[in-house]
């Protein structure tokens, strides 16, 4: 079995997705909802022989996989030796029915010969429990069903007379198989696969097609996939936006830095949003300012960092010891599977802070009341009088165990977001109050950060360790871009944290050891940074080099090693896509300029 690491493509409808690699393999599918125990975990099996569906062409000497133009749904074509060939098309119905949004949690395939006779072997391998395999199936007499006495799963291949989970015949007419529960009445739904194809590319069509796309050496085709993952990592039913749909893949080779993304990481998601509102898709945002206010609306809750996509479920951390390793990455020391964040037990105090951007966003478009503002209002002032520790950075540092308290520079970004939505909402009083709640934390921010010896702002108070979540600082209001106290940073972060054109999120030690990986998001923060001090030839060159990284169809992981270019992390990682978008936006020019202009 071939392994092609994180060259995968995300199928998906808001509600359930799945990663296929370019040969048709299905390697990773939770069910029935992104943060589930997963029905395919080959990416996380080892050597065994399980977790996957597939279709495995005789004698296969090519293949070709790609998105159809603009959608989330994905195109195979496998070439045997002879000259036959099968295309395979992968997709998670989405569309409306009954004026709702149909998005039931299912996969279906189509399997179409387009030359020569094929032959063709069609395996279904599901797992339940975290890489259990199953023991019982049933075959029906146009299904099979597996079974045990925790989990049940149903696939519905249409076939004549194939009811095996190893299924070998002549392609010589179209098959569909439809991955689901052991319910049928969603399946009687979507028993037509072509027809839910079609409704399914329009939809996503239609949605890309609404886009506000640059005029850039990245036009459209290459921003299309990278914004429609972030759509499909939105939970559309509450609103939550996980953070990647995969959960401990490590950071780098052999590593412990592993992690459960498959939750609403509050950073995280407050890229995706900005990203999708700089290319028009604004309903996002409205869904997780709802998903954010029900969570601030609990005075008895504090607040977290991360939450399951149903905020209100628990979050304690568990841990599956079944995983044998990644085959692809020869990681065979990692042998434990990370089952919700454990980030959770952290108390954020600017977690608020995230969403103000967000709710200030939609106080400009109208869609903030003073309800919601009340909301935010409170879950601020709980924070209002907490002591906070002085960290600059934007997100946990492995082995901070208290890295929970108000990150100073979010603090008072918050207050003046709170400030701003109640200009906007008419209320001078809560305007001038938030002001001068944040003026004080912002002046102790400039004044504490920075780092004489270094002559650069460091990553806490009294430390003389850079992150690179400090070249956010203009992009957050705290400084100006032309400060020479950042452009001293910026050139610090250049001597100390770049690699191989790659950046390092930080180069200390944490509980990990030193860092091997750079967070490719890091990146994009530094050719912003460029941009903004007028250094756009080089940012520029800097922004195009990282698109030869990408995978196949254009999605990235969480790192990169700097060395061999290997994408590592939880994939498709959406803070790597949110920051590819706003990057491409800032350095884009606009239609206008280009065909009116010259």
């Amino acid at each position: 079995m071939t392994d092609h690491g994180l060259d995968l493509a995300v199928i998906g409808n808001g509600r359930t997705a799945a990663l296929v690699d370019p040969t048709a393999r299905l390697v990773w599918w939770c069910y029935p909802r992104f943060d589930r125990d997963p029905i395919f975990c080959r990416l996380l099996s080892g050597d065994e022989e399980k977790g996957f569906s597939d279709v495995v062409l005789d004698d296969m000497a090519d293949f070709q996989s790609e998105y159809l133009r603009n959608t989330a749904v994905v195109s195979t074509v496998l070439t045997d030796r002879q000259g036959g060939a099968v295309r395979i098309t992968d997709f998670a119905p989405r569309f409306r029915q009954f004026g709702r949004v149909f998005r039931p949690p299912q996969l279906i395939r189509m399997i179409e010969p387009v030359a020569g006779l094929p032959r063709i072997t069609i395996r279904f391998r599901p797992t339940h429990d975290y890489g259990h395999a199953f023991t019982h199936r049933s075959l029906g007499s146009n299904h099979i069903r597996y079974t045990s006495t925790r989990a049940a799963s149903s696939a519905s291949p249409r076939m004549h007379r194939c009811p095996t989970s190893r299924a070998r015949l002549r392609s010589s007419s179209p098959a569909r198989c439809i991955s689901c529960s052991a319910s049928t009445s969603a399946f009687r739904t979507t028993s037509r696969p072509p027809a839910a194809n079609s409704a399914t590319a329009r939809s996503i069509i239609g949605w890309i097609g609404l886009a506000v796309c640059p005029f850039l050496t990245t036009g459209r085709t290459k921003l299309s996939a990278p914004a429609i993952t972030l759509k499909l990592s939105n939970f559309e039913e509450t609103g939550g936006i996980i953070a990647a749909h995969t959960t401990s893949i490590p950071e780098a080779p052999g590593s412990g830095r592993t992690w459960d993304y498959r939750y609403c990481w509050l950073r995280d998601a407050y890229f995706v949003v900005k990203a999708l509102n700089r290319i028009g898709a604004t309903q996002t945002m409205e869904d997780f300012i709802s998903f954010t206010l029900g969570i601030a609306s609990n005075p008895n809750e504090p607040l977290r960092p991360v939450y399951s996509v149903v905020p209100i479920e628990p979050m304690d951390e568990k841990t599956a010891p079944r995983p044998q390793g990644l085959p692809w990455r020869r990681a065979s020391a990692h042998r434990q599977c990370r089952r919700r964040a454990g980030a959770k037990r952290h108390l954020m105090a600017a977690s608020f802070s995230r969403r103000c951007p967000c709710s200030t966003i939609g106080a400009c478009r109208g869609s903030a009341t003073k309800d919601c503002f009340g909301c935010s209002r409170a879950s601020a002032a709980r924070r209002e009088n907490s002591p906070w520790r002085p960290i600059m950075a934007f997100g946990n540092i492995a082995g901070d165990s208290a890295s929970t308290p108000t990150r100073p520079r979010c603090a008072g970004r918050g207050g003046h977001r709170l400030a701003a939505i109640a200009e906007r909402l008419d209320l001078p009083d809560r305007a001038a109050h938030w002001n001068a709640v944040a003026e004080p934390v912002h002046q102790a921010l400039l004044q504490g950060a920075w780092n004489d010896k270094r002559q650069a702002f460091t990553a806490a108070f009294g430390s003389e360790d850079l992150d690179a979540s400090v070249l956010l600082l203009p992009d957050l209001g705290v400084i100006e871009a032309d400060d020479p106290r950042f452009v001293s940073t910026v050139k610090a972060m250049e001597r100390e944290l770049l690699r191989e054109k790659h950046v390092m999120r930080y180069a200390s030690a944490d509980d990990f050891g030193l860092p091997a990986t750079a967070f490719l998001i890091c990146r994009f923060w530094l050719v912003d940074a460029w941009w903004s001090l007028g250094r756009r030839d080089e940012a520029r060159d800097l922004f195009v080099d990282a698109l030869a990284y990408r995978n196949r169809y254009g999605l990235l992981s969480e790192d990169i090693d700097p060395q061999t270019g290997t994408l590592w992390g939880n994939f498709p990682q959406t803070y790597s896509m949110a920051g590819l978008i706003l990057t491409a936006m800032r350095l884009s020019r606009s239609w206008e300029d280009r065909y009116w202009r010259g």
